[in-house]
């Protein structure tokens, strides 16, 4: 049997076991931006990207604010959501030129959030033939950058 080695992962691995000890989008927000790899901030909200892709490219936009649903947003902070969206989709398309994008909220435990009590949108570039085999037969996805590769991408497009 071959092994395709994604040691990265323990890091997700030991903070998904413990379960809920804080909200990680409130702690990221705290931190420098090239450590919690956020490329954008505005006023209610910011881009940063998941250490734990989907794809390469991988963004997500999180309010500043702590709720668990967008129907609790004020209409500022819904407008500043959206707005933040529509720049993350522009940056992928001017950085990475994908073939189109997975874009989604999971909300709640059993709709598959892995951090359910604050939304984030999740932005997931796609490329014609970027799924193959190992996700269905090996439940393995294989990523062809580096994470801090595809950061200085973005974020210097996203600088511009």
């Amino acid at each position: 049997m071959d092994r395709l080695w994604a040691i990265w992962r323990i890091k997700y691995i030991e903070i998904a076991s413990k379960g809920e000890s804080g909200c990680i989008f409130c702690s990221l927000q705290e931190e420098k931006d090239d450590d919690a790899l956020i490329i954008h901030r505005s006023k209610y909200s910011y881009i940063l990207m998941n250490r734990y892709p989907y794809n390469p490219g991988h963004l997500m936009v999180a309010p500043y604010r702590h709720v668990p649903s967008p129907e609790m947003l004020s209409q500022e902070e819904s407008a500043d959501l959206w707005n933040s969206l529509m720049i993350s989709i522009d940056v992928i398309r001017r950085a990475m030129n994908p073939d189109g994008f997975n874009i989604g909220m999971n909300l709640g435990r059993v709709a598959g959030a892995g951090f359910e009590g604050h939304i984030h949108i999740h932005v997931v570039p796609r490329w014609n033939g970027d799924t193959n085999f190992m996700p269905v037969i090996s439940d393995t996805k294989v990523l062809g950058e580096a994470l801090e590769s595809t950061y200085r991408r973005l974020k210097e497009v996203m600088e511009k």
